[in-house]
C-alpha cells in the first residue's frame, strides 16, 4: 500500500477527544492494512468497536503494558475474539508490536494468530468461541473482588452475535449475584452478524431491558460518539453497586463508505485497491502512540504458598466413596490460600461442601450453570489461583467447549465429575457420565484420573493441586473397601498392580468400580485354576504404557479391559491406543457399556451391561482356554 503515513503522536488521558478520535481511525487502518495483507480477517467487526477501544485504551484503562503480570493491571479480554485486527492495532498503539510484527497477522509462525491466545503475553484467555470471554472475564472479576482484593477493574469486548449464547447470559446472572461492580461488558452492537442481521439489530430497547433483568447497569450510547463512550466508560469505573453494560450502537465498517453497515463483508478482508481507498477515506496510516494510565497499586490479600497440608487417610477395609475422599482431600488442601473451589448446586452430591465448612471465602457457588462453572475457574486461573470445580461428570458435556478452549489458553484447572456410570443406579442414563473418559482424554495436554479407594483418591486430588493443565477426575457414588494403605504412592502416569503371578494367565485391567468387580473376579479365577493379574489403570491419561507391556508379555497377550463407560475412548481406548505398535500385540477383550441403560439397582445395571464379576470371570475363561 502506498498510503503515506501522519507523524508519530502520544495519546494520554489528558488528551483531547479529537486526537482520541485519531487513534480510533489508527486502529481501523492498521486492523485494514493486517488483515488485507494476510488476505484474511474481520476488519469490519473491528472497526465497529475502534472507538470503543481507543477511548477506553486512551483514558480509563489502566495498565502496565512492560508488566503484563503484575496483579495490579486492569484486565481487556477480547470476547469478540474474531476482532483480533482490532486487538493486535492496539498492541501497536501501545508500543508492544512493531508494524512489521502486525504486518505479520495470520501467517505461519506468527504469534499474532487468527484469533486471540496467550501465547502473547497481553492476552489473558483465548476467545476465538463466542461466548465465552464474558463468563472468564466474571471469574477474573470474582478473582480481583473476593480474593485478590484489589481495584482492577475487569473490562469485556463482546459482539452482538453472541449475545444470543445461553453463556452470557449464566455470566451476567454470576456477575449480578455476586455483585461484581468490577466488571464491565462493553457490547458492540453493529446490527450485523455473519450471514446478514443480528436476532435484534439495532433495537437497543430489547437490549436495555435484557441486561437490566439480569441485574445489570445497562448504559445506552452511540459508540462513536466519544464523549458518550468516554462519560460511560468513566460511569462503569465508578460503579460501586452491580456489574455494567455499556450498549453501544455501532456501525460495522465504520467510517469507510464503501462497507460501513453493508451485508456481506464479515470475515473478509478488504482487496487492496479498496484498502487503499478505505485507508484514505480514514485519513491516511498514523504513528500514535497511546500512553496507558498506570495500575492502581495495592497487595494481594492472598499470599500464595505455604499451609501444612496434611491429607486424609482411610482404614484398611473401610468402605469409602471416591466422591467423599475428593472432598475431604479438598478440605484438606484448603490450608494452601491460593485453593478455591466451585461447584453447580450438588456440592452435597460431589462433597464439595468439605470444603466450605472451613473455607467459606474460597467457595463459589454457580449454581446449576456448568459452563460458568468451568468459565470462573480459568478466569480465577488467570489470576494465579487453583481452581477446583465440580459437578455430576454428565453435565461437563454441556461445558466441553469451555474445557476445550481452556486447554488451548493453557489454562490450569482441576475438574471433577461424580455419579459416573451405570454404577449410580436407579436414576437413569440421563446421569450416566458415560462418555466423559473419552471427551477428557480427547483435550490436548489433558491429565484423567479414576481413583478406586479412598486414599487413592486422596493422593491424586492433592496431585492435581500441582499438575498443569485440565486435569479430570472421575470419582464413583457408591462407597467400596479401601485397598491401598495410607501413605501409598501415586502418579500421573501411573498404574497400580494389585494381584500378580510370575504365571499369570490373563491381566484384568479396571479402574473406579471395575477394579473392584476384577479383584473379585481373581479371586473367583484362582478356583478355577486360571491365575489372573489385576491393574489398577487410575491413570487413564496419560496411560502407563510399560505396566501394560508387561501384562501383555506375562500372559502372552491376554487382556481383559473392563470399564463403567461406552466402548469408544475410554480405559479399552486407552489401552489399545499404547500397545498398538507392538511388536506382538495383545489380543484385547473390550467389556463396556454398549446399550442404553435404564433404571435398576447397581448390581442389576452393571448385569446387565455386562461388566459385572461373572461377565468379566466368563471374559477371562474364554480368552485363556477354559471354556
Amino acid at each position: 500500500m502506498s498510503v503515506t503515513g501522519k507523524t508519530s503522536e502520544q495519546v494520554t488521558a489528558s488528551s483531547d477527544l479529537a486526537l482520541v478520535g485519531e487513534l480510533g481511525k489508527q486502529l481501523r487502518v492498521d486492523g485494514i492494512r493486517a488483515s488485507t495483507r494476510a488476505g484474511s480477517g474481520h476488519p469490519t467487526s473491528s472497526m465497529s468497536a475502534s472507538d470503543l477501544i481507543a477511548v477506553l485504551a486512551a483514558r480509563h484503562l489502566r495498565y502496565d503494558w512492560s508488566n503484563p503480570k503484575s496483579p495490579d493491571n486492569d484486565h481487556l479480554i477480547f470476547s469478540k475474539g474474531h476482532a483480533s485486527p482490532l486487538n493486535y492495532a492496539l498492541f501497536k498503539a501501545a508500543g508492544v508490536i512493531t508494524d512489521a510484527q502486525l504486518m505479520a497477522y495470520r501467517t505461519f509462525g506468527s504469534p499474532l494468530q487468527g484469533h486471540p491466545t496467550p501465547v502473547l503475553p497481553w492476552i489473558d484467555v483465548a476467545t476465538g468461541s463466542l461466548g465465552q470471554g464474558l463468563p472468564i472475564a466474571v471469574g477474573v472479576a470474582l478473582a480481583g473482588k473476593y480474593l485478590d482484593r484489589l481495584p482492577y477493574h475487569v473490562w469485556t469486548l463482546c459482539g452482538d452475535s453472541e449475545l444470543a449464547e445461553g453463556s452470557v447470559w449464566e455470566a451476567l446472572d454470576k456477575a449480578s449475584e455476586y455483585r461484581l461492580n468490577n466488571l464491565c461488558a462493553i457490547c458492540d452492537i453493529n446490527r450485523l452478524g455473519q450471514r446478514g442481521p443480528t436476532e435484534h439489530e439495532w433495537d437497543m430497547d430489547v437490549y436495555r431491558a435484557r441486561f437490566e433483568s439480569f441485574g445489570c447497569r445497562a448504559i445506552v450510547i452511540d459508540g462513536h460518539d466519544l464523549e458518550q463512550v468516554d462519560r460511560a466508560l468513566a460511569e462503569a469505573r465508578a460503579e460501586r453497586e452491580r456489574p455494567v453494560a455499556i450498549l453501544a450502537r455501532t456501525k460495522k465498517g465504520s467510517g469507510v463508505s464503501e462497507v460501513e453497515d453493508l451485508e456481506g463483508w464479515h470475515g473478509r478482508a478488504l482487496p487492496a485497491e479498496m484498502a487503499e481507498r478505505a485507508i484514505i477515506e480514514l485519513g491516511g496510516i498514523r504513528d500514535l502512540r497511546v500512553a496507558t494510565n498506570p495500575p492502581e497499586p495495592g497487595t494481594p490479600a492472598i499470599t500464595r504458598g505455604g499451609g501444612k497440608v496434611e491429607l486424609p487417610t482411610y482404614e484398611l477395609g473401610a468402605k469409602v466413596a471416591t466422591r467423599k475422599a475428593y472432598g475431604d482431600t479438598l478440605r484438606a488442601l484448603g490450608a494452601r490460600p491460593e485453593v478455591v473451589v466451585l461447584d453447580a448446586e450438588v456440592s452435597n452430591s460431589t462433597h464439595a461442601e468439605e470444603f466450605k465448612k472451613d473455607h467459606s471465602e474460597r467457595f463459589f457457588e454457580m449454581w446449576i450453570a456448568e459452563q460458568q462453572l468451568v468459565a470462573a475457574a480459568v478466569g480465577m486461573s488467570v489470576r494465579g489461583y487453583v481452581p477446583f470445580a465440580s459437578t455430576f461428570a454428565a453435565f461437563f458435556t454441556r461445558a466441553f467447549d469451555f474445557v476445550r478452549m481452556a486447554s488451548i489458553s493453557e489454562a490450569n484447572i482441576r475438574l471433577s465429575g461424580s455419579h459416573a456410570g451405570v454404577e449410580i443406579g436407579a436414576d437413569g442414563p440421563s446421569q450416566m457420565a458415560l462418555e466423559d473418559l473419552a471427551m477428557m482424554r480427547a483435550v490436548r495436554g489433558s491429565t484423567v484420573l479414576y481413583p478406586s479407594d479412598g486414599n487413592s483418591a486422596a493422593q491424586l486430588v492433592g496431585l492435581m493441586a500441582d499438575t498443569d493443565g485440565i486435569v479430570y477426575m472421575r470419582t464413583t457414588r457408591g462407597a467400596y473397601p479401601v485397598i491401598y494403605p495410607p501413605g501409598e504412592s501415586f502418579a500421573a502416569g501411573g498404574s497400580k498392580v494389585v494381584v500378580s503371578h510370575d504365571d499369570d494367565t490373563v491381566a484384568l485391567i479396571g479402574a473406579g468400580v471395575t477394579l473392584h468387580l476384577a479383584l473379585a473376579a481373581a479371586a473367583e479365577l484362582e478356583k478355577a485354576g486360571v491365575r489372573a493379574r489385576v491393574i489398577d489403570l487410575y491413570s487413564v491419561k496419560p496411560v502407563d504404557t510399560a505396566t501394560l507391556r508387561e501384562a501383555n508379555r506375562v500372559t502372552g497377550g491376554r487382556l481383559v479391559v473392563v470399564e463403567d463407560h461406552h466402548p469408544e475412548g475410554g480405559l479399552g481406548s486407552a489401552v489399545l491406543e499404547a500397545l498398538a505398535q507392538e511388536a506382538r500385540p495383545p489380543r484385547v477383550v473390550q467389556l463396556a457399556v454398549r446399550g442404553l441403560p435404564g433404571s435398576g439397582t447397581p448390581e442389576e445395571l452393571l448385569a446387565a451391561a455386562g461388566i459385572d464379576t461373572a461377565a468379566i470371570v466368563a471374559a477371562a475363561r474364554r480368552l485363556a482356554g477354559k471354556d
